[in-house]
């Protein structure tokens, strides 16, 4: 790692771990787990502190539902212990897209390249 990762790590938090957060993490985080993403999960010896260290963009929606409810305590195992159960008619997670280019856009919005082609409405024109 260069000079400018290491200054832009002491400085920023929103892309990836800060220079403190590595350091807490290295003297005081017990790894529990990793999710499909990379994301990394930890825990303190006594377990009154839980937290990720995301793999790349630090976005809360990237955490899958399994791991949020054991960051936030709605169950004490990790699903690295315990898998949680899924229903049949789930889909998988998907990080929330809302803000970016792959979000979702309906027939007929000005993010579109090209407008809809509607035949149920005729624009008003002065005469």
């Amino acid at each position: 790692m260069g000079l400018g990762h290491n200054i832009k790590r002491i400085f920023t938090w929103w892309d990836g771990q800060s220079f403190g957060t590595q350091l807490w993490t290295s003297r005081n985080g017990k790894k529990v787990g990793e999710d499909a993403e990379g994301n990394v999960f930890y825990r303190n010896a006594d377990d009154s502190r839980r937290w990720v260290i995301y793999n790349g963009e630090n976005e809360a929606s990237r955490v899958s539902p399994e791991w949020h409810g054991w960051l936030h305590r709605t169950w004490d195992e990790p699903p690295t212990e315990v898998a949680l159960n899924h229903k049949p008619w789930e889909k998988p997670h998907q990080e929330n897209l809302t803000g970016t280019v792959a979000a979702y856009a309906p027939a007929g919005s000005i993010r579109k390249s090209t407008p809809a082609e509607r035949s149920d409405y005729e624009a008003w024109a002065p005469e």
